[in-house]
């Protein structure tokens, strides 16, 4: 059994993280020692692992504790956690799209400012984002 610092140090994590995973339900000690400290398994690293990578990939705590729980069931297959992988990836495009057209919005608008000296009251920037200017694509 680890204590939370050595799970910490081999997960590349701080003992917080841990603290904050087992608040939001995605890691639990196995218990305490008599002193009071957690203790965990050697699978609890994995687990962190796991939780990082999910999280470099996109995914939520909470898709997170959704993923983690399909691997609880009995009834889940490998299809259930590709559509979960799906929708993230749609949701993840979707977002890069509206990055893209918040891009191209402030693009246009910086285009606009030619002068860096005119007085703020005449900012083309400023005027364009209070009168609509930049285009909604």
């Amino acid at each position: 059994m680890l204590r939370i610092g050595k799970v910490a140090a081999a997960a590349a994590v701080s003992a917080d993280t841990l603290r904050y995973y087992e608040r939001e339900g995605l890691l639990a000690p196995e218990g305490k020692s008599q002193a009071g400290y957690r203790l965990y398994s050697q699978d609890s690293i994995r687990r962190v692992h796991f939780i990082k990578q999910a999280q470099r990939c996109g995914f939520t705590l909470s898709e997170i504790r959704a993923l983690l729980d399909l691997t609880r069931r009995d009834s889940a297959c490998c299809s259930d956690v590709r559509s979960l992988a799906i929708e993230k990836k749609l949701q993840l495009e979707a977002k890069i799209d509206a990055l893209r057209t918040m891009s191209r919005a402030l693009d246009e608008v910086v285009a606009m400012c030619v002068d860096d000296d005119q007085p703020l009251e005449s900012c083309p920037i400023l005027s364009a984002l209070e009168n609509g200017i930049a285009r909604q694509q």
